[in-house]
């Protein structure tokens, strides 16, 4: 007689520890090749590991504790959905910090969870594999862009080829430090220059691969293109509610972006759609993604809900 979990499905959890965010997916894998994966749980927590440490080599204490915290409440989730397996990523925060190491073996002595700390390539491959998932990408090539914490992924790909890719340590919590010192104000038009002159020196690679390639059109993973999303629409969406892609007109960016570099950070956070801790970092993250509709003339920018994990989970369909 077979036991009674000869037959229980395989469920996956999937951790994605950015440097602002920590995403938790769990799903039960399909027994079926051509059945999608049942989604029991997507839901993330606003952690800020690179908050007051980054620029500075190191993650903050406080950072660190809440760190330690969301994972535990991750483990708590994984265990009440029945999760047989638990992958999980950290990027930039965790990968260029001198005590990266320590938060990833005291996750491990708390939680049981193993951290696997990607490369910025890496990093790069899977968001694009992600965003296939969600966006009908075609045969022209397109610019992926995820705006992280710590670092910043450009790729410029179509349906089936990555034609170029780099990961760029100038994160949006890194602009914030260098560019925006005084968060409680308006940004000021002259740290937006600041900003810009900084970008084109740090995107070098970047602006050769566009000459190369012309990319058709702006692909945005989650973060702040997700919160751009909800400013268009007015109001603020659960990770659940969200589609896996929405057009952003540019006519609405343009006026997103205007209205946040108008705005102090109390009226920021007052704007529907946008999370209060994401309301001084979409400022620096908009002056970027400004910065790079001017370089590539692009006129479509589509916004991707699925990003890194999401990848990673398409990477395990296939193999």
């Amino acid at each position: 007689m077979p036991t009674p979990h000869a037959h229980a499905p395989r469920r996956l959890a999937l951790i994605d520890m950015g440097t602002n965010t920590f995403h938790l997916l769990i799903v039960e894998m399909p027994t079926l090749p051509e059945v999608k994966p049942l989604v029991l749980l997507r839901t993330k927590a606003g952690v800020r590991l690179g908050e007051g440490g980054i620029s500075q080599g190191l993650i903050a204490p406080a950072a660190y504790a809440r760190a330690l915290h969301t994972l535990a409440g991750f483990r708590e989730e994984i265990e009440l959905h029945a999760a047989t397996e638990t992958r999980a990523t950290a990027t930039s925060a965790v990968r260029v910090t001198r005590n990266g190491p320590d938060l990833v073996r005291d996750i491990f002595e708390q939680t049981g969870i193993r951290v696997d700390v990607i490369a910025g390539d890496r990093e790069a491959e899977l968001i694009c594999a992600g965003i296939r998932q969600a966006v009908p990408l075609g045969p022209e090539p397109n610019l992926l862009m995820d705006i992280g914490g710590g670092s910043v992924e450009l790729i410029i790909a179509n349906h089936a080829t990555i034609f170029w890719k780099q990961s760029f340590e100038i994160g949006a919590q890194r602009l914030l430090d260098q560019f925006f010192p005084d968060p409680s104000g308006i940004f000021p038009a002259a740290a937006v220059a600041a900003e810009q002159e900084y970008l084109r020196a740090a995107l070098d690679p970047f602006l050769e691969a566009v000459q190369r390639y012309k990319p058709v059109g702006l692909v945005g993973a989650s973060g702040s293109f997700d919160s751009l999303a909800d400013m268009q629409l007015g109001q603020l969406r659960t990770e659940a509610e969200l589609p896996p892609c929405t057009e952003l007109a540019l006519a609405s960016f343009q006026s997103s972006y205007r209205q946040l570099l108008s705005s102090n950070h109390e009226q920021r956070a007052a704007l529907p759609g946008i999370l209060p801790m994401r309301a001084d970092m979409l400022v620096v993250a908009a002056v970027l993604i400004d910065f790079v509709l001017g370089i590539t003339e692009i006129t479509r920018i589509r916004a991707s809900a699925y990003a890194l994990k999401e990848g990673l989970l398409a990477e395990m369909l296939a193999a």
